[in-house]
């Protein structure tokens, strides 16, 4: 990060040094200063043009660049065919030379943009698959949480998953750990990898592609889905959040997993096994075969029993689903 802001520091006393030494011989003193101001805003936009290219996919910006050296050529050839030969006066000939390749490059850079973008469109329907909107990006807590290999098997995952060589080096690091915890999770990760890249209806790919100038992993995982334009797969809620912050697509677990959880009504009957007790004087707490925690009051004598309860209430929040309910028998 430090080498690119020097980098951009000596680009910008660049264009302003020779901004003025342009300026300066052209019309002393008066032209240096202007030419120095022109030569910032040169420098100034040319950062513009970098940030929103680094936002653009590679296609775009392949295509763009294409038509922009297209239109320049045909400005140049049209220039000096059609203009310049039949002009007299130096002025008007240098004016019409600028306006010509301008207008051409304009024309080129629009159209190799708009031929760029509809490249995908032409490979997807060539091919029979979304080439590009397929890519799918796993993070780690998505690995060690283990439950993509299952949807992966169900055949609802499609496209390519994309493994960064980061996020496998990440992998190794937590089990290679001195912790057990950790180096059991690491070991995870990888099984639920090698078992991901054994199934048929998922094609893995291992990306050498890394960002240097990024330290965090996960600001890393944000940068590559923008250049490839993928989307991340995750249950992390601050990956989420952020990712969505930058306009990168977010797949979440914990999501898909809320959304699939069976409806429960006000009124409905089900069978629990009180584990434990509750927060308040009385409750007892038990679990859905799915993990969402059931509340019953006045349970807490049956600590240990299975019980018929009565759904109450249902309550949705980030982290989950909860379910408050009664003793049927009450």
């Amino acid at each position: 990060m430090f080498l690119l802001i020097l980098l951009r520091v000596i680009v910008i006393l660049f264009c302003a040094a020779a901004g003025a030494i342009a300026g300066r011989a052209a019309g002393g003193p008066l032209g240096a200063a202007s030419g120095a101001a022109a030569g910032l805003l040169l420098a100034l936009g040319a950062f513009a043009v970098e940030w929103r290219a680094r936002k653009a996919p590679l296609r775009v910006v392949t295509g763009g660049l294409a038509g922009l050296l297209a239109g320049l050529l045909v400005g140049n050839l049209a220039a000096y065919a059609f203009l310049l030969t039949r002009l007299d006066r130096p002025e008007v000939q240098l004016l019409a030379y600028f306006s010509v390749n301008l207008l051409c490059a304009y024309l080129g850079l629009r159209i190799g943009v708009q031929q760029g973008g509809a490249y995908r469109h032409a490979s997807s329907e060539e091919h029979g698959e979304a080439a590009f909107e397929d890519i799918k990006i796993l993070d780690t807590s998505a690995i060690i949480d283990g439950r993509i290999a299952d949807i992966c098997e169900t055949g609802f995952v499609e496209g390519t998953i994309l493994i960064p060589q980061f996020i496998l080096q990440e992998l190794q690091n937590v089990a290679d750990s001195y912790d057990p915890s950790k180096r059991m999770r690491g070991r995870r990760g990888l099984d639920v990898l090698k078992r991901i890249q054994a199934q048929q209806h998922a094609t893995v790919s291992i990306t050498d592609r890394d960002f240097l100038q990024i330290r965090e992993i996960d600001a890393k995982l944000v940068a590559l889905a923008r250049a490839t334009g993928a989307k991340i797969v995750t249950n992390d809620f601050n990956l989420n959040k952020v990712a969505e912050l930058q306009g990168v697509k977010v797949l979440n677990l914990n999501s898909l997993s809320n959304a699939l959880r069976p409806v429960v009504l006000p009124g409905e009957v089900m069978n629990v096994h009180v584990l434990r007790e509750g927060r308040e004087v009385g409750q007892g707490v038990a679990y859905l075969d799915d993990g969402t925690m059931v509340v019953v009051d006045n349970a807490k004598r049956f600590l240990g029993k299975n019980i018929d309860v009565a759904v109450t209430s249902v309550l949705q929040t980030t982290a989950g689903r909860m379910i408050f309910t009664r003793v049927k028998e009450e």
